[in-house]
């Protein structure tokens, strides 16, 4: 057993025994640049209860970790509060190998696992609300539906006053330090961002709830636990985490624009600059992103928060651009709302792409400010004088229907 994958202890009866993926890159089209960990976690009771598992490729990483602290064998329960590959892809080795008494899942969890692996009837669902005690410590379920998948749950430990979260409250960060108290506030916040912006931002009335149900429950917390990133022990921290998650699930929008755009001979980049040069000029924050330089899952965190959405597009066989295509399915998968917007863009003889876009913009809910504004070919001063003043529109609008921070 290698001495450098030993569990981490997170409170009195809880253990860290989860894996870290240092290599991950790319999470269903969503750029991991840092990583990810898949968090499992051990209940030391007088019977010994696993929280999850890990990825397929990592099983062994968890099985040594346990090993630090007791021999595998000797669990005699498994919870599963998620049944997405990268929690439960171990999951049917694992029951093989060490042959667990019970494994628990929500209603929806046991048919999503047997769904997967073929499990057959050694799944056994628990009920919203249901408390088992598991070797003299009490595990209540809550049913997070929806939080981000059907079968979604959250487990709660009672004695140590731990709240398991699943996907909920986590980021892709591979990280060694493994509490959030560690780990720079910065990185936390923007992992926290791109997690909720990529993954979660579809299912915010979800969110909504979510939070609503856990907040009625009234459990006092010590502990948040999630499937991925590091583990909230401080009651700032908590605080922190969830206040962000209310802010973002209500989609609370700042007097921000993004600006999307790709360019074949710099004219529709030129476009874009003297746009944001206009919403400056009223005093609204703006972020330029090219595409030849921004992946869509950065796009897709600055328009979290952001009050405008404007995209600009030259037209290439009578369509957008293709990078344009990508992001704005990706953003309308995703479901933002309450944002302004406009379209813009060069052209060479046809002018299909910015009104394509605008489309688009209008069928995910976005408010027009404008017609699209287009040019044939390179913009000249009076052209780009249009731009600049679209800009201020948008700039307006943003100071007059968003609150700062």
């Amino acid at each position: 057993m290698s001495g450098s994958l030993e569990a981490i202890r997170v409170s009195d009866h809880v253990y860290w025994v989860g894996a870290i993926d240092w290599e991950l890159r790319n999470f269903h089209g969503y750029l991991t640049t840092r990583g990810t960990t898949y968090n499992a976690f051990l209940l030391m009771g007088e019977s010994i209860t696993l929280v999850d598992t890990v990825k397929a490729p990592f099983r062994q990483e968890m099985l040594t970790r346990i090993a630090s602290v007791v021999d595998p064998a000797r669990i005699e329960t498994i919870i599963s509060n998620h049944s997405e590959m990268d929690h439960s892809g171990c999951l049917p080795q694992i029951i093989e190998q060490l042959k667990p008494k019970r494994v628990l899942a929500s209603q929806q969890g046991a048919k999503a696992l047997e769904a997967h692996f073929r499990i057959g009837s050694r799944i056994e669902p628990v009920a919203e609300g249901q408390t088992v005690n598991l070797g003299g410590l009490d595990v209540t379920f809550v049913e997070t539906r929806l939080c981000h998948w059907p079968d979604s749950m959250f487990s709660y430990l009672h004695q140590d006053r731990v709240l398991f979260s699943q996907d909920g409250f986590g980021m892709h960060l591979a990280t060694s330090e493994m509490f959030a108290d560690q780990v720079e506030r910065w990185l936390l916040d923007h992992e926290a961002d791109k997690y909720f912006a990529n993954i979660l931002l579809p299912l915010a009335n979800f969110i909504n709830k979510t939070l609503d149900k856990v907040g009625k429950l009234n459990l006092p917390l010590d502990v948040i636990a999630p499937d991925h990133g590091p583990i909230y022990r401080r009651k700032q921290d908590i605080e922190h985490i969830v206040g962000l998650y209310a802010r973002w699930a209500a989609q609370k929008r700042l007097p921000k624009a993004v600006i999307v755009y790709d360019t074949m001979w710099s004219s529709t980049a030129a476009m874009a600059a003297a746009i944001g040069d206009g919403i400056k000029t009223e005093g609204a924050e703006v972020i330029l992103m090219p595409l030849a330089s921004c992946h869509r899952s950065d796009v897709a965190t600055e328009i979290l928060e952001a009050g405008a959405l404007v995209v600009g597009t030259p037209t290439m066989n009578g369509t957008m651009f293709p990078t344009l295509g990508d992001v704005m399915t990706y953003l309308k998968g995703l479901k933002p709302k309450g944002m302004v917007g406009a379209t813009f863009g060069s052209y060479g003889w046809s002018g299909e792409g910015a009104k394509e876009a605008a489309t688009i913009l209008q069928q995910m809910g976005v408010e027009l400010l404008a017609e699209p504004l287009q040019v044939q070919y390179v913009p000249d001063e009076a052209a780009l004088a249009r731009c600049h003043e679209l800009g201020r529109v948008i700039g307006k609008k943003l100071k007059t229907s968003y609150t700062p921070r």
